[in-house]
């Protein structure tokens, strides 16, 4: 449904007056569903919309994991980890994570944030 899945999120980036959040979603559905050009111009917007406005790490690990760049993801989350940014309290359950859930590095992130057994 990666159709559907496209067009409500670009509604949702509309609605939201194009915040980060929605636009990483937007370019991890764009990535997935085999549309990669699209997914690195919504990445190529959100790195340096962050040098001028607050763009979360989180979210660039988003489109990170959509394109399959592993690395670029970690990298991302850990700076949103030492940055401590809100959406890293629903790394233990996030399903967009589930990809790097058993790359000890990511499994180390979660130990750190110290969530409940």
């Amino acid at each position: 449904m990666f159709k559907q899945a496209t067009a409500e999120e670009r509604n949702a980036v509309l609605l939201s007056g194009g915040q980060s959040y929605y636009s990483a979603v937007l370019g991890n559905i764009c990535a997935v569903s085999g549309k990669r050009d699209e997914a690195r111009k919504i990445l190529n917007h959100l790195e340096p919309l962050g040098q001028r406005t607050y763009v979360p790490h989180d979210d660039l690990a988003l489109v990170y994991l959509g394109l399959e760049e592993r690395e670029q993801a970690l990298a991302c989350l850990q700076k949103a980890y030492e940055e401590r940014e809100i959406r890293m309290t629903e790394l233990k359950f996030e399903p967009m994570f589930d990809s790097l859930r058993s790359d000890p590095r990511f499994q180390d992130l979660v130990r750190r944030m110290n969530f409940p057994p």
